[in-house]
């Protein structure tokens, strides 16, 4: 091999491996903001938090679309590292994320995961059943929902050398021989 083939193979193998590593998460979901305000912080006093940029995500309630933006109320949820929320641990809350045009809310269905950065702009009161909620309220700039996850069963194994024949089953139990 001359030396023009050879970097040219390996300008083509660091293209490829830095492509595979990509990531289609927007770079504004994946870092987190500066300081950690909660869900519950901005319902008890809004007012220090207005005009404060937030990174907040959890599983989606519900969907409404206005005259011209789509409110989705999201249960919030802590984030891991990659701004993924995590489903464990209790919740801080509720909060509506607005979001300017339409959105179609069969896209957007019931416990899906989503995560919104934007800006604090209060709170808004809505009914929970009767019960008076305070919802704190974001403007999100940028959003992602995240792939529908695939559940397995507890007792999925899959193993692709497995081969039952291998260790053949009579021998397994001594009382057979």
């Amino acid at each position: 091999m001359n030396r023009r083939t050879l970097n040219l193979s390996l300008s083509l193998l660091a293209t490829t491996l830095l492509g595979a590593c990509a990531s289609n998460i927007p770079v504004a979901i994946r870092t987190p903001v500066d300081g950690d305000i909660r869900v519950d912080e901005v319902q008890q006093t809004p007012e220090p938090f207005i005009g404060s940029r937030v990174r907040w995500g959890g599983e989606i309630i519900s969907v409404e679309n206005l005259s011209n933006e789509t409110r989705i109320e999201i249960l919030s949820q802590t984030l891991s590292k990659s701004g993924k929320p995590v489903g464990e641990g209790k919740s801080s809350g509720r909060f509506i994320a607005r979001i300017d045009g339409f959105l179609e809310p069969e896209d957007f269905p019931k416990n899906r995961k989503m995560t919104v950065m934007g800006l604090v702009e209060g709170t808004h009161e809505q009914p929970v059943g009767e019960f008076p909620y305070v919802y704190p309220t974001v403007k999100a700039g940028y959003y992602y929902l995240w792939p529908k996850e695939k559940v397995y069963p507890r007792h999925y194994y899959y193993d692709p050398f497995f081969d039952p024949f291998y260790y053949p089953y009579w021998r397994r139990y001594p009382y057979y021989h």
